[in-house]
This record gives structure tokens, C-alpha cells and sequence, in this order.
């Protein structure tokens, strides 16, 4: 299994290291084209892969079966992503966003910038820059995958685009610098020039509008000026969460049968993988475990509305929002626990928020390292994580 590891800065303040590994069928070199020994036929893939269209790509290097990938629908970039983003101000965008709309938020050097899914739903991806770092803001809504990534790879700086293919009903995106097409669930190389290449994560929350604003008053906000017309905070997906599992022919695999398949988990991709379904979250509020050689706790909290179940994004139910972090601090291991309706750690009695920041007690003034994850759909996760864990609340 490929795995890389990850250090990242928020200001003055360095994360542990954290190893992050590689999508499990393609990293063990799935390659039924090229099992004998011979290169596959790179027609015949662009045939099943690139659906007859324009593309650059290196058919010729493909680390899965070609007939996992799917036709969406839309032809590449028909889901156009946002390349010259502009934001506003928390007050500018509180004329049209909602206490409960959902919004990805990510911190970097001292710089938080916010991306409403009411913007995203449509759109997908968003190459932008935080703090002059090159990254890129996604999200598929068919897996309600919200992941963030660093575009540096070595000496290039990719930007995406959307393919309009899907493998196991998760969004594939393209560079276009190389066209080589990624797997936006792992941030994996699947097909093209840089196969195998992995992208490395960025953490990033998705967390209610009232969160934001009460964490992070200084944030600026995607803008809905974005040079296309769309009917920002209408859902296309109508009920699409309400579904007993995803669409037949954009995921041909039997779900895992250890949770429902559309159940939300929150998500970190530490060894073989760790979830945590939003219903037990909601029960206990907090989850402290360990994966390997990091301790690590989950924090849930409601007011965001699901992004996938009314017409009116706000209007959605309430699904909660979490974050996650390395809750090793200096010379000590922290744990956790909701008491009296705050976060309040064990060893210390400090008072921590959904920024990982401890603003009352012994311990004020001192932050915990975010961890990247996700609130996948449980389908989507356990398709490219099947040796998940799952965490059962004891």
C-alpha cells in the first residue's frame, strides 16, 4: 500500500507528521490490463475511460479496470470548475447565506477562507490559493466527499477539472497540465502520465455558516460572482440522502453491510482507515481513539443542514458538523468528553472549540493540530477503504 505523510502549518503552530495512505485495489497495482506482462490498448481504454472525447491523456497507464469507470452524464468540464475565485467579507455574505448552510473551511497561516456547498454542489471544484499555498477545494456530491488538497506536485502546480466520469459513483477529476485523471476520494493518480502519484490532503471542516462566523470572524467567503449562472443554494439532488443506497449505475459494487450505505461517517484516512458514523457521534459528541502511533478525537456538533435533502440547501435536516484532531499536546495525551455543553478535556478541565483551540482553563491559549478527514457517505469510504475500521462509541 502506498502511503505519504503529511506536515502541515498554521502559523507559528507545525502538525505532527501524519502518514496518509494510498487507495488500497490501486496501490497493490491493480492492473488487469497489463497482468500479462504486455501494455494494454490504449484505444480500447480511451474507448471505455475518455468516452470519445477530447483528451491528452496517457490511456496506456491505467492502475484500474477501465469498466469501474463510469460516464456521469456531463462531458468534461460540463461541470465547470471555478478557476478565478473571488470572496467577500463574513458581513457581504450574511445577506444571503443561512445559519445552518454548510460551508468547507480551510485555515492556513493565519488566513481562513470558506466555500459554501450551496456554491460547490455545482461546481465541484474550485482551484484557489490560502495564504499563497496552491490548493484545490472539492467535493462530490454523490459521495459527499468534501477533501481538500495541495496542487504542488513536485515542480508542477496542477489546477483540475472535472472528467464527467465517476468511479464508484466518486467524482474523477483531470489536471490540465498532464490530463492525467485522479480519483478524488483518495487523491490518487489513476489513469495517465502521473500514475500513482497521491496528492496530499489539507484539512479542511465543513462546518455552519453561525460556526464560521462565531470561529472566524476575519474569514472571507467564495463569492457567488463566479462568471456562471446557477441557482446557488438550490439542491440538484433532491432527497438524494434519503436514499437506501447510491445509483445502481454509477456504483456496481454490494455496499459494505456494516453500516446503512448512505450513512454520513466522519472519516480519517490513518492506516487502513477509521470511521465513525454521524448517528453515534451525535450520541456521544466526542470520540477518542488511536490509529497507530496517533491519538486522535472527533468532535460533533449540530446546526449544519445536509447539503442533499431539500430543495433549499438551509432547509435541509440537520446532520451535524465535526472536526478532528491529534489530541497528543507537548508531553501529554488529552482525552476528551461533552460535559455541561462544552468540550472539556479529562486531564485539565480546559474548554476547547470546533477550531481546536482551548479558550478556557489551564490549558487557554494553546491549539490542538488539525487532521484531515472527511463526512463521507459510508458506500463511498468503505469502497476504497474496505479494511475500515469502525468506531462503535466504546
Amino acid at each position: 500500500m502506498l502511503c505519504r505523510t503529511t506536515v502541515l502549518t498554521l502559523g507559528a503552530l507545525t502538525l505532527a507528521a501524519l502518514p496518509a495512505c494510498g487507495q488500497s485495489e490501486s496501490s497493490q497495482g491493480r492492473q488487469e490490463a497489463v497482468e500479462s506482462g504486455s501494455r494494454p490498448d490504449s484505444a480500447r481504454v480511451a474507448r471505455l475511460v475518455g468516452r470519445g472525447g477530447d483528451w491528452k491523456t496517457d490511456f496506456s497507464k491505467i492502475s484500474v479496470p477501465p469498466e469501474e469507470i463510469a460516464s456521469g452524464g456531463p462531458p468534461k468540464d460540463g461541470i465547470p470548475a471555478i478557476d478565478n475565485p473571488s470572496f467577500e467579507s463574513l458581513d457581504q455574505a450574511d445577506e444571503w447565506l443561512e445559519a445552518s448552510d454548510p460551508l468547507m473551511v480551510v485555515e492556513y497561516d493565519g488566513l481562513v477562507k470558506a466555500y459554501p456547498l450551496r456554491i460547490l454542489i455545482w461546481h465541484e471544484i474550485v482551484n484557489d490559493e490560502v495564504g499563497g499555498r496552491p490548493l484545490t477545494i472539492t467535493y462530490c456530491p454523490l459521495c459527499n466527499t468534501a477533501l481538500v488538497f495541495d496542487r504542488a506536485v513536485g515542480n508542477l502546480v496542477l489546477d483540475f477539472g472535472t472528467t464527467g466520469s465517476l468511479r464508484h459513483s466518486d467524482l474523477v477529476m483531470y489536471d490540465r497540465q498532464t490530463e492525467t485523471w485522479w480519483q478524488q476520494a483518495t487523491g490518487e493518480a489513476i489513469v495517465g502520465q502521473l500514475l500513482g502519484t497521491l496528492l496530499d490532503y489539507y484539512p479542511a471542516n465543513t462546518l455552519a455558516w453561525e460556526t464560521v462566523k462565531e470561529l472566524y470572524p476575519n474569514a472571507r467567503v467564495l463569492s457567488r460572482q463566479t462568471g456562471y449562472g446557477r441557482s446557488y443554494g438550490q439542491n440538484p439532488y433532491v432527497g438524494y440522502d434519503s436514499r437506501s443506497g447510491p445509483i445502481a449505475g454509477f456504483f456496481r459494487e454490494t455496499p459494505d453491510p456494516r453500516l446503512p450505505a448512505l450513512d454520513r461517517v466522519a472519516a480519517l484516512d490513518l492506516e487502513n482507515g477509521w470511521a465513525a458514523s454521524f448517528e453515534q457521534l451525535s450520541a456521544h459528541r466526542v470520540a477518542n481513539d488511536e490509529a497507530g502511533d496517533i491519538a486522535f478525537v472527533v468532535f460533533w456538533q449540530p446546526g449544519a443542514s445536509s447539503a442533499l435533502d431539500q430543495r433549499s440547501i438551509p432547509e435541509g435536516r440537520d446532520v451535524g458538523q465535526t472536526v478532528a484532531f491529534d489530541r497528543r499536546l507537548a508531553d501529554m495525551t488529552l482525552s476528551f468528553e461533552w460535559q455541561g455543553g462544552r468540550f472539556i478535556d479529562r486531564e485539565t478541565g480546559t474548554t476547547w472549540d470546533l477550531a481546536g483551540r482551548a479558550v478556557e482553563g489551564p490549558l487557554a491559549g494553546e491549539r490542538l493540530a488539525p487532521i484531515p478527514h472527511g463526512n463521507h457517505f459510508w458506500f463511498a469510504w468503505a469502497a476504497f477503504r474496505p479494511e475500515t475500521r469502525v468506531w462503535t462509541g466504546s
